[in-house]
């Protein structure tokens, strides 16, 4: 898959080969120093993404943010979606003050540990629930610029530094969820660690946000 950004591992060995074929002259004419100087600074430039290169990595992430399998877990509205469609949860299920759901209509008295086997049914994780009334974290109808304003700010995003928000991405068992859904529902539009990459190049590039 050829992602914005996928070019760089080429650039930099494309940097480093050179830097070394002028290393070798320069050790012969004496400005050894100079010119791994200049290796390094072209290695440096090659490896880090621009402003321009970071926005087209957050368009592929808010791909991923955007699909039902993140989205249906982060509505508007106090009800969770469900389905490829993302309509609203059947069986008036509400967020709750916790995030886990109502009386008797908790988020664990349906989803267990563990996804049940068979199409459309149940799917599960130890901690289902929706995020908190006093942080949505709302994914659902929003622009690219907002959301990459959104969940960029510690304020909105549970507190985590974009560090923190890339390991979430990268190792929560809940989001994790997203890439294992159980049969008859679609997968993000791009692999787990494709996600990764391109939060990766967003973060390196500034954190640059959609115009």
């Amino acid at each position: 898959m050829n992602m914005p950004g996928s070019n760089r591992g080429a650039s930099l060995r494309a940097a480093h080969r050179g830097c070394r074929l002028h290393g070798g002259a320069a050790i012969l004419g004496g400005s050894t120093i100079l010119t791994l100087l200049a290796c390094s600074l072209a290695a440096q430039t090659a490896a880090k993404p621009d402003a321009a290169a970071s926005r087209a990595a957050f368009v592929q992430f808010y791909r991923v943010l955007t699909s039902p399998r993140c989205q249906n877990c982060h509505p508007a509205g106090d009800a969770p979606l469900q389905g490829d469609d993302s309509h609203v949860h059947l069986q008036n299920v509400e967020r709750g003050a916790d995030g886990h759901g109502v009386t008797a209509m908790r988020c664990d008295t349906c989803h267990q540990a563990a996804n049940l086997p068979g199409a459309h049914l149940p799917p599960g994780n130890p901690r289902w629930s929706l995020p908190s009334p006093g942080n949505k974290m709302v994914f659902a109808g929003r622009l690219p610029r907002e959301l990459c304003r959104q969940i960029k700010d510690p304020k909105q995003n549970g507190g985590r530094s974009l560090e923190k928000l890339l390991d979430h991405v990268a190792n929560d068992d809940l989001v994790g969820w997203g890439w294992n859904p159980g049969d008859g529902r679609t997968l993000p539009p791009l692999s787990r660690a494709d996600t990764v990459e391109q939060m990766k190049i967003w973060i390196a590039g500034g954190a640059a946000c959609p115009e």
